[in-house]
């Protein structure tokens, strides 16, 4: 029997988020066996803490479908409850994921702040390309679309204003086929027409089994070095990025990013937030 645990990660004021699965013991499960559970959980992902020999723990991620590199608020959901749980305390930690060796910190207060990989800033894609997969024109796009990655390669797509964020009807197969093409996990729409925060946002990923969540912290921290690398927003030494998500779908996230720059160069990247713990079920794996 499997404690599977979920936790909202990115709440705003313990309310909303995006929920994860969590899976603290999990030295005794077979891939199959993970898959089997996230496509249980039915959450956009589940993560499994698992004993590490080159980091403090390796975490693993599946999405309902298939297994990623690497997922912020899983991450995020995952620190909380070995936080909450008392099997860490406070302090600076390292996480072995597919994506590579990370760092985390858990604060006092109860953030955690995740380190992303630096950013690679890749393909330009036509507009006439995304435009169909949201059912929007060309012009309602302001700045380039780009696939940005700082651990997961995600297509970014900057809108004119809130009320075309707002009002996008995803085709998700369409978004299915232009995903395939150019190897990304999915969509991720922002328009900087807020006052409130740095960006609104909302992310599309049926690719891999998200029609769309509400908060998603490895493409918040990609899109703060996208603003940064475009020159968006008036950037520091030591930038602080704030993103809501998930309005549209009726669970308001906040999430929150820090950027280092040094001599016009991005040399850090963290995502962070606060979390939740909602919930708790045995999971029996057939056959185990």
């Amino acid at each position: 029997m499997t404690k599977v645990y979920k936790v909202n990660a990115f709440v705003q004021n313990n309310k909303g988020g995006n929920p994860a699965g969590v899976v603290i013991n999990s030295e005794n499960l077979t891939c199959g066996d993970m898959q089997k559970i996230a496509h249980h959980m039915g959450f956009s992902e589940t993560a499994f803490i698992l004993p590490s020999k080159q980091a403090d723990f390796h975490i693993r991620f599946f999405t309902p479908n298939k297994e990623v590199n690497l997922c912020g608020h899983a991450t995020i959901a995952s620190f909380h409850l070995l936080l909450e749980q008392k099997h860490i305390n406070p302090g600076s930690y390292t996480m072995e994921t597919k994506a590579g060796v990370l760092q985390i910190e858990c604060t006092i207060n109860g953030m955690i702040y995740m380190q992303q990989n630096l950013p690679q800033f890749c393909e330009k894609i036509p507009k006439n390309e995304i435009a169909p997969c949201l059912q929007l024109n060309n012009d309602d796009f302001p700045y380039d679309i780009q696939v940005v990655s700082t651990g997961l390669r995600k297509i970014f797509a900057p809108i004119s204003n809130l009320q075309i964020l707002e009002s996008i009807v995803p085709n998700h197969d369409a978004i299915i086929e232009v995903s395939k093409k150019y190897s990304v996990t999915g969509i991720y729409c922002f328009t900087l027409d807020v006052k409130q925060c740095t960006s609104r946002c909302r992310n599309f990923a049926p690719l891999v089994g998200i029609f769309e969540d509400s908060a998603t912290g490895t493409s918040a921290a990609a899109l703060s070095c996208y603003l940064v690398h475009h020159r968006l927003q008036e950037v520091k030494e030591n930038t602080i990025f704030t993103f809501e998500q998930g309005y549209s779908i009726e669970q308001p996230s906040l999430l929150q990013t820090r950027v280092c720059v040094h001599s016009n160069e991005i040399k850090r990247v963290e995502v962070a937030g606060s979390a939740l713990t909602r919930d708790c079920i045995d999971f029996v794996v057939q056959g185990g």
